[in-house]
């Protein structure tokens, strides 16, 4: 099985754009963990993507706005809030690349409804504010109804690269950056079936960053506890990106899940060591 190629430009949408938003003010916070940690919350058909023998928990902050549909205008106040997600990389059967969300935290009720019922995706109501002070960027979120799936965090983007600052403006070539962010499509259960549901936008306009405080209860409410006290093994920023979404493709009713000890065709074995 050909696995689709990780490139910082976006292939063709492949549909109609039913969808189009603005991500803003994006961090991107990453953990290396075992692939088989993350297996079990594959959709069936789908399989943890790996790098160099391994798979990665991410946490993303950003802000969300200009919100439209079907090319239509942009819709006020509903389509404008932030958003923290818990995500995780994944191939299915056909090689196509994506994410699978754990959760994502949003601060309006009626999309999270929506995005629940549209995609069956894992919205979370919650009370949200991101803040730029002094060169750092910061997110907090506490989900209502569940005041320990909460979170702080603040993050110090690099300066901007390019031939006008004298700095390494090679961070796209990076082949970290690349597999954590050049991710067109999502996976997700929904309705009894798998779907994949592709997006694309510019190449994303990178920096490194510094993680400056992180107090993190979204990661173990997804699964993954004790995740934040360790050091990450990335961080990321990117100033903003303009994205649309394709309907999403609907895949067979039946699946198989990935289970420790198989793998996808072409995929690591199933047991690496851990990085």
């Amino acid at each position: 099985m050909a696995f689709d190629v990780l490139s910082p430009e976006a292939p063709p949408l492949g549909g109609p754009a039913v969808l189009r938003q603005r991500w803003s003010e994006v961090s991107f916070v990453h953990w290396r963990v075992n692939p088989s940690v993350v297996a079990p919350y594959m959709p069936p058909g789908c399989f943890p993507d790996v790098l160099d023998g391994s798979s990665w928990v991410g946490l993303i902050g950003f802000q969300m706005s200009k919100s439209s549909f079907f090319g239509g205008p942009a819709v006020p106040w509903l389509g404008d809030f932030p958003e923290v997600n818990v995500r995780l990389y994944s191939v299915d059967e056909h090689g196509r690349r994506g994410v699978v969300f754990r959760s994502l935290e949003a601060s309006h009720l009626i999309p999270v409804l929506v995005a629940r019922a549209a995609f069956g995706l894992r919205y979370q109501w919650a009370s949200m504010k991101i803040k730029t002070s002094d060169g750092e960027v910061e997110y907090t979120t506490r989900r209502h109804g569940r005041r320990q799936a909460a979170s702080t965090l603040r993050v110090r983007p690099s300066p901007e690269t390019g031939p006008d600052t004298g700095l390494d403006p090679a961070l796209p070539e990076d082949p970290v950056a690349n597999f954590l962010t050049a991710r067109w499509g999502f996976h997700e259960r929904h309705l009894g079936r798998t779907i994949y549901c592709r997006n694309s936008h510019e190449p994303w306009p990178l920096r490194q960053a510094e993680l400056v405080h992180l107090d993190d209860g979204l990661l173990a409410a997804a699964g993954f506890e004790g995740l934040s006290d360790r050091t990450p093994d990335s961080v990321l920023y990117a100033p903003a990106v303009t994205t649309v979404f394709a309907p999403p493709q609907r895949g067979p009713r039946l699946g198989q899940r990935w289970v420790s000890g198989r793998s996808a065709p072409g995929a690591v074995p199933a047991r690496p060591q851990e990085r």
